[in-house]
């Protein structure tokens, strides 16, 4: 059988190590994949080889801080190869002897640290900088300025840190870096970096810290141990705190592309054997950490401008996990390694099945960052919204069952069809019952948005997957509770989800409920006030904005996504900064809705009563769990579970760890 995608599998070279294929595991906050001796634990481990298992030619661990004391973490957040080189090489060398069975090459990303955007509570000493610049997340916190002598330990640490690194089988480092704004990235930009010594000044002075790192590297480990580097061509920095957006004009006041261009020269000069390329900030976090509102591939721009200048290999990542959009970036110049994080978690496999002409099984990545950066922010372990298992492969090993049962599952939305998948694998005999004519519950409405197309593409996955494990679905099947009981299923699992609440307001129109809009059962009018500004709420008003509605976003709370907004910060404030973007988008925060007539609404607002012209009245206040069945067989049926939204409501990914959850022990 042919390979569909040969030009993802070609070998390429990074330095003098030769790489399998172009896909590589781009580097991600390893939180729970380390231990406070700084090194790898188990879960670690287990997580990096089932990359390599899954086919990613090259495997590169993220964010290994090379000291702990200028800039304390508390471990074991990271890990951190000079606290204990020893224990550090006692667990990385036998990882790295499992990733290189599989032929698959590893990369130890290390790490400078954080500097102005160190998390709160994470760091542990004060904030550093190269200057004294205020702080990314805490205002009114000044960094203390790092001293030539802090830098030099720097360095020294780097080169301690790619020995120890070489000595426990890695075959190359990546320098994280100068990129997103991180401290070696605050070095590099002329808006944090106020110095008048060597280290500030002139463009060669401020990457001299990054140089001076690549050469004592290079002195250490020899000229032909390979060193990437993390590097972000533009910055889209509008101001402090403050990014740009697709297709926005503004003034750079971080890195533009003439000197982006200019410094990577510098770097690949200096010692650099590649480019891990993307664009952004902390100052504009969305581009670093895209979510769904931006376009897949978002990165290749930039890394083509790169591939015309230097002579190093370059390495792109940024919702890059369509394998033909991968393809014509290699063939037509544009990159020469893609780079996959997300997709990657959220389905391990995803180059053999490429290579395999499966791509129909890989379980697509949602941009969400629910299960990921968002857990990372909020100090949780990295894990994954559409798959449960990721970063707990070894905890969530699915074992057949040693009695093939008959289950039961009422209601077909996410949470449902994860519970028959995971049912089916470990040998059960699974029926799902759908009220509707079709599976996905509320995700199918919450699809409809193009930029949520991936999770009408999560729907497909599983009703393909279901189909091949042999699950019974019946569709248009509402069961009552006797009914329920009369198929004498050993296990009966209710996935009944949710009921959309409506407004308790009196009105001459209809009040539409958001999932009959986005389903299309309703066509809202040109004028449409939306009562609720969460996550459904935003995303209906900016893509009905988009499709050139007037929309009124109106929100009892101090201001839109205050309740029920995304975990990630990257997608909160990206949606926000979209809604501010949107001309035909008015947002009436702290406002209620009074009454409607049959042309327009009328507010309390925080300056008095307004009346606003408005022809479709929307709700988008939430929704309460449908536990009816639950309530009238909890003491009927011995073996009866609750999942998903029915028993509480909250989101994709809980829904789905709900189902996978209670499967994995029936």
């Amino acid at each position: 059988m042919s390979i569909e995608y040969p030009e993802l599998f070609e070998p390429i070279q990074i330095g003098q190590v030769t790489i399998k294929n172009r896909y590589m595991l781009a580097p991600m906050g390893p939180a729970g994949l380390c231990d406070e001796l700084g090194g790898f634990n188990q879960r670690g481990v287990e997580f990096y080889v089932e990359r390599a298992r899954g086919g990613a030619g090259m495997i590169m661990p993220g964010v290994t801080k090379v000291e702990n004391e200028i800039e304390r973490c508390q471990l074991p957040a990271m890990p951190c190869p000079t606290v204990h080189p020893s224990h550090f090489i006692q667990t990385a060398r036998p990882m790295n002897e499992r990733i290189h069975a599989y032929q698959a090459k590893s990369f130890l990303q290390l790490s400078a640290g954080f500097g102005r955007v160190g998390m709160p509570g994470f760091i542990k000493t004060p904030p550093i900088a190269p200057s004294a610049i205020p702080h990314r997340w805490v205002k009114g916190v000044t960094c203390r300025a790092l001293s030539i002598e802090e830098i030099q330990i720097y360095i020294e640490k780097f080169a301690q840190s790619a020995e120890i690194a070489m000595k426990s089988g890695f075959d190359g480092v990546e320098i994280h870096a100068v990129h997103e704004g991180y401290l070696l990235d605050q070095f590099a930009i002329a808006m944090f970096n106020q110095r008048e010594d060597q280290y500030g000044g002139s463009l060669v002075n401020r990457l001299r810290f990054a140089c001076e790192i690549v050469a004592a590297i290079k002195a250490r480990c020899g000229a032909d141990y390979p060193v990437s580097l993390r590097y972000s061509l533009k910055s889209f920095i509008k101001d402090w705190c403050e990014g740009a957006l697709p297709g926005e004009k503004f003034v750079e006041k971080g890195r533009d592309i003439e000197e982006g261009i200019e410094a990577a020269k510098l770097l690949v000069n200096a010692g650099y054997d590649a480019l891990n390329v993307d664009v952004g900030c902390y100052d504009a976090w969305y581009w670093n950490h895209p979510p769904m509102y931006q376009q897949e591939g978002l990165y290749l721009p930039y890394s083509e401008i790169l591939k015309k200048e230097v002579d190093v290999p370059i390495i792109t990542a940024g919702r890059m996990d369509n394998p033909e959009l991968a393809r014509q970036a290699i063939v037509q110049g544009k990159t020469d390694m893609v780079g996959l994080g997300r997709p990657l978690l959220a389905d391990s496999e995803l180059p053999n099945k490429v290579m395999q002409g499966n791509k129909t099984a890989i379980r697509p990545c949602l941009s969400c960052q629910e299960g990921c950066m968002g857990r990372l922010e909020h100090f949780s372990q990295l894990g994954c919204a559409v798959n449960p298992q990721a970063a707990r492969e070894s905890d969530y090993i699915l074992h057949p069952s040693l009695q093939a049962k008959q289950i039961l599952i009422v209601g077909g939305g996410v949470a449902g069809l994860e519970c028959a998948r995971v049912s089916a694998l470990r040998g059960h005999h699974v029926t799902l019952c759908e009220a509707s004519d079709q599976l996905g519950g509320v995700v199918i409405a919450g699809g409809m948005p193009e930029f949520k197309a991936d999770d009408h593409k999560l729907l497909h996955w599983y009703r393909g997957q279901l189909k091949q494990l042999h699950v019974t679905i019946e569709l248009n099947t509402r069961l009552t509770a006797e009914q329920i009981i009369a198929r004498n299923a050993d296990e009966v699992i209710l996935a009944t989800g949710s009921i959309a609440k409506t407004l308790p307001v009196p009105s001459d129109q209809p009040i539409l409920l958001a999932t009959d809009v986005l389903l299309g059962n309703v066509k809202p009018q040109q004028s449409v006030a939306i009562v609720g500004a969460g996550l459904v709420g935003c995303e209906l008003a900016l893509w009905l904005a988009q499709h050139q509605h007037q929309v009124y976003l109106i929100e009892s709370a101090a201001a839109p996504l205050a309740v029920s907004g995304p975990l990630c910060d990257a997608n909160q404030d990206m949606l926000l900064a979209l809604i501010k973007y949107q001309d035909n988008i008015e947002v009436l925060s702290q406002s209620q809705l009074l009454r409607a007539s049959e042309q327009a609404v009328v507010v309390q607002t925080p300056q008095g009563e307004r009346e606003i012209a408005c022809q479709s009245l929307v709700a988008a206040i939430g929704y309460h769990s449908d536990d009816t069945l639950y309530q009238q067989l909890r003491t009927e049926i011995a073996n009866l579970h609750m999942i998903g939204d029915a028993r509480q409501v909250q989101n994709i990914m809980y829904a789905i760890w709900d189902g996978f959850e209670v499967a994995r022990t029936l």
